[in-house]
């Protein structure tokens, strides 16, 4: 996976001053909305919780205002992403020659983004007006056709982005343009369409994906151009849009990443280290310990190993080269480490999953705890074996300094244990549970330890979590209306049929599913995989005889390794930029880490009772 990347050049305060001052106030508009229904979708829930045991019943309507907000951070957010150029796309673009391949490419990849984005405004728009006509209500009186406004605005405002970051040239732009214009036309003529071969359309969204277009286009492009070749209109694939706004624990991933930048902007990582060097820290590798625990906690609230290896990098990378450890194990060490901890409960992964696989979130976290802590005890043992090789820098073990180190991070001690307390005791509701979550750090961090400045941390806490938020659910948007296509064209079921024919051991299946999820996750980001695989492998897994928890930890595990997995693992990427290292050392430094972890999916995934032994412990097998 990787961002759209392109130059910033919406504000030109010296050519267009007038202009430049309408954007600033566009921009500062644009972010005020976002962060206003983030922070309403956090304090919805907080008083929910403290009213519901005077009143019964709680607050009329904030289960669905929450529900309906999550629909305007994630659109709002993705219109956000794309003038950052953070828009998620596949990491192929970045294997393309600089010079002219390159901008070819880049222009390619924008035409196909903003005719699929125009299509999908057009049809947005079909969807308000029926929405309108038909009077339905959130609560309250509040009608819902004035919450999907949100829908067309977005998708045209990401349209024009596309068309203004693809290059300085107008000549691009203008290219770009062509394509919008195209899209709309094609948006008001789709009987055009009706009969036509699906082929070279689909051969149209595979050479747009390659050149680089996002991955929420690449999708909804493959929808709606599949579905006009059967006489359906693009507001079909935009009705599902609205799906985000009907998914109960969906509004837990805003919150849940909303707590992890939260973090992120504080001083909670270097709390965290002086306590587990305290503790371990007279171990051999005491130190890699350390700083593989720290990245697994952070991944676990912020769902994202880049933003792992971003925040934390430079804090771990000089402790572990300080202590006497080797550069190539230190950067390969933080490498896999960034992905650590997405099979831990809260974990964004294992959310999104239940949601798109329709399996039971609980089961799903507890199945997920032992493969979570094999994976982060592998990495461990490497790091020990690098310390008695090495000698690195162990530490006596003082009891004063770990009861200080103790006190000083209790806080940050705490919130895991709120988190699940809360939610697993059956207190609080998923959602709740999550905001929780964000009001305990940015007490923790914003009041008691005063990390940030005030506003400026939390304003940009909130930024980074929408624009992470934005590029992840547009793609959920999309995939829906794309796995909706594939269920009407009955593709899962003639895949099953293929691959039965092909393959009749459930252990070579389990196999040909871990080489392909590898492929997958090497070229994906795991949320992208979530939304895109999980339709088509679900039936398989049952089919097979699978456990549906057990399949759901396999896939996740696969996409963890998929991260390290040249040439394009997102991890790689993220590692060479943070840590200033060439992308050929960074390989190398990883190799061995990925050959570990290999070995953990490997055991993963042919030990089904890793996976199912706590739920059969607990009466839920």
């Amino acid at each position: 996976m990787s961002s759209t990347e392109h130059p910033r050049t919406d504000v030109s305060p010296h050519s267009a001053p007038n202009g430049s001052s309408f954007l600033r106030f566009f921009h500062s508009t644009e972010d005020l909305i976002a962060a206003g229904a983030l922070v309403a979708m956090v304090l919805l829930p907080l008083a929910e919780i403290t009213i519901r045991p005077f009143r019964a019943g709680g607050i009329p309507g904030s289960i669905p205002f929450v529900q309906h907000l999550t629909l305007w951070v994630g659109f709002l957010g993705a219109t956000l992403a794309a003038r950052e150029g953070k828009l998620i796309a596949l990491a192929t673009g970045t294997l393309m020659p600089k010079g002219r391949v390159r901008t070819v490419a880049a222009v390619l990849a924008a035409m196909f983004g903003g005719a699929v984005s125009a299509i999908l405004a057009r049809g947005a728009v079909d969807v308000v007006l029926v929405e309108r006509d038909i009077g339905s209500e959130i609560a309250l009186g509040v009608p819902v056709w004035i919450v999907l406004l949100v829908l067309p605005f977005s998708f045209l405002l990401i349209a024009l982005r596309l068309m203004w970051h693809v290059g300085e040239s107008w000549s691009q732009r203008i290219l770009v343009a062509l394509g919008m214009v195209t899209g709309l036309w094609l948006s008001n003529s789709y009987e055009f369409l009706d009969g036509s071969s699906a082929w070279p359309w689909v051969l149209l969204v595979v050479v747009a994906a390659v050149a680089g277009a996002p991955i929420f286009a690449v999708l909804g492009g493959a929808a709606v151009f599949l579905y006009m070749t059967f006489f359906v209109p693009p507001a079909q694939v935009a009705l599902y849009a609205y799906d985000l706004a009907t998914e109960p624990l969906l509004p837990a991933i805003p919150l849940f990443t909303l707590t992890g930048c939260i973090l992120a902007q504080g001083r909670v990582s270097e709390r965290l280290l002086r306590l587990f060097r305290a503790l371990v820290g007279w171990m051999p590798g005491g130190t890699a310990v350390v700083c593989v625990v720290v990245c697994a906690f952070f991944t676990i609230f912020s769902g994202a190993s880049g933003v792992t290896i971003l925040a934390l990098g430079g804090l771990l990378l000089p402790a572990l080269l300080k202590d006497g450890y080797r550069d190539r194990f230190s950067v390969g060490l933080l490498t896999a480490s960034g992905s650590l901890g997405l099979l831990l409960p809260p974990a964004l992964p294992l959310i999104l999953y239940a949601v798109v696989a329709e399996v039971p979130l609980e089961d799903l976290f507890i199945g997920g705890i032992l493969p979570g802590f094999l994976l982060i005890g592998l990495v461990s043992v490497w790091g020990m074996r690098e310390g008695v090789i090495t000698g690195a820098g162990r530490r006596p073990f003082v009891t004063s300094e770990v009861w200080s180190a103790i006190w000083v991070a209790k806080w940050e001690l705490g919130l895991p244990i709120v988190v699940l307390v809360s939610y697993f005791s059956g207190w609080a509701t998923l959602v709740e549970v999550s905001a929780l979550a964000a009001l305990y750090a940015f007490v923790l961090t914003g009041l008691i330890h005063r990390d940030f400045p005030f506003l400026n941390g939390l304003r940009s806490a909130i930024t980074e979590s929408v624009v992470l938020v934005g590029g992840v659910l547009i793609i959920l948007a999309a995939a829906k209306g794309f796995t909706a296509y594939t269920l009407d064209a009955d593709l899962p079921f003639r895949l099953l049929e293929w691959t039965q024919s092909q393959i009749q051991s459930p252990l070579l299946f389990l196999l040909a599913l871990n080489i392909f999820l590898l492929l997958v996750g090497c070229l994906m980001d795991i949320f992208s995989a979530i939304f895109v695989v999980v339709p088509l492998i679900s039936a398989m897994g049952v089919a097979y005889g699978i456990d549906p928890i057990h399949l759901g930890i396999i896939f996740i595990a696969n996409l963890e390794l998929g991260y390290l997995t040249p040439p394009v693992g997102l991890n790689l990427f993220f590692a060479s930029y943070r840590f200033d290292r060439p992308i050929l050392h960074v390989y190398r430094a990883a190799l061995p880490v990925l050959l570990i972890l290999g070995l953990g999916v490997i055991l993963i995934t042919y030990v089904p009772w890793l996976s199912l032994v706590m739920l059969e412990l607990l009466g839920r097998r």
